[in-house]
């Protein structure tokens, strides 16, 4: 039934029907003389619930009656084809100056962030670590990771996604891999160049806004540092935070909706970094059939801007611990990054001010 599908898959019945349709040519298998072939629709509701659930394959088996032997090929043929099918549509990065400036201009309508073209946050997802590999896998927390980098959209959509690398890498170093690093570093998927901030003639780069895991640079921003910030200062770190609580909340509803992330994934590095995949392009999938569906308005923090507080979204109540956070790092920025910040501070000082920004501020 309708409502079942809702909550034991993450999605409504005619969506679930749409998936198949699209998985179909990719899954499907073929009856022999002593058995018939698990159907695609088996094959997809088994997955989506292991995805959904986090349950084990053991649990799978009962609920299924499919031999526990098969279904981790099932899981591995059935996420390799939501990436291939998903991908090109629903995880694709901006390449054009156009969808990229169409994304700046929903930060500054939905956010008051003008020539923001993304929130970035990055987490440790946890595995078991494969044989023999030592502590490769090994992050500062004392367990075994892979590292999922993304950047956000205002929308709550991923809009690049890296997935991979070892946990035992420093969190600077894993920025430094980054393959959307290195885009940035060459201007490889044609950010607009540098523009006006609205109703000024103050130029600044497009830029990303993340937090202090990430260093200051001329295309991210991150919050001035310390405690002792003065009320101009400190109204940036406000500006900021509410537009990168995107990425936050982006986070939260992945893990919230996928609980596979609530434990480790069992499964080699390259099986669990696909299983990743699929759930980030699984997400804005869903954000894109039905959003009020998926992230219901009580799913996310929300600013209450008339009671100076910000409501709790749900997702904490049940991904809180899904992920590991990136640690916070200490940079030296150069004087150029920190000029383009105080750019924007100026700007949302005067110009791009906001009326409430002086009472919310002081929940930062």
């Amino acid at each position: 039934d309708a409502e079942g599908y809702r909550r034991w898959l993450r999605m409504d019945t005619a969506t679930f029907e749409l998936l198949l349709g699209m998985v179909t040519p990719y899954i499907s298998g073929k009856d022999t003389n002593m058995r018939k072939a698990i159907t695609p629709g088996e094959k997809l509701a088994l997955t989506l619930r292991y995805l959904a659930s986090g349950e084990t394959q053991t649990s799978l088996s009962y609920q299924f009656r499919i031999a526990q032997n098969t279904i981790s090929g099932i899981l591995k043929l059935v996420c390799n084809a939501l990436v291939t099918v998903l991908k090109d549509i629903h995880l694709c990065v901006p390449s054009s100056k156009a969808e990229w400036a169409a994304i700046s201009a929903a930060f500054d309508d939905m956010w008051q962030f003008p020539m923001c073209i993304g929130a970035l946050d990055g987490k440790h997802v946890k595995i078991c670590p494969p044989p023999n590999s030592g502590s490769l896998y090994y992050n500062y927390k004392g367990d075994f990771s892979i590292v999922l980098m993304a950047l956000v959209d205002a929308n709550l959509r991923f809009i690049f996604v890296d997935i991979g690398t070892n946990g035992r890498i420093s969190d600077g170093g894993v920025w430094g891999k980054c393959k959307l690093k290195l885009a940035l570093d060459r201007n490889t998927v044609n950010i607009p160049e540098a523009d006006n901030l609205p109703l000024t003639t103050t130029k600044v780069p497009y830029v990303i806004v993340a937090d202090d895991a990430f260093p200051l640079s001329l295309n991210l921003m991150k919050p001035y540092p310390g405690r002792g910030l003065n009320d101009e200062e400190r109204i940036f770190n406000y500006r900021l935070s509410r537009a990168r609580r995107v990425s936050e909340n982006a986070f939260g509803i992945l893990a919230a909706r996928f609980q596979i992330f609530k434990q480790r994934i069992l499964t080699s590095p390259m099986n669990a970094t696909k299983i990743v995949m699929a759930c980030c392009a699984l997400h804005n999938f869903l954000i894109f059939r039905n959003p009020a569906l998926y992230i219901p308005a009580s799913s996310i923090d929300t600013e209450l801007i008339e009671n100076r507080e910000i409501q709790r979204g749900n997702w904490r109540d049940s991904a809180s611990e899904a992920f590991v956070p990136l640690v916070k790092r200490k940079s030296k920025p150069g004087q150029l990054a920190k000029d383009v910040r105080q750019k924007f501070c100026k700007f949302f000082n005067e110009t791009g001010a906001v009326s409430w920004q002086a009472d919310m501020c002081l929940l930062h």
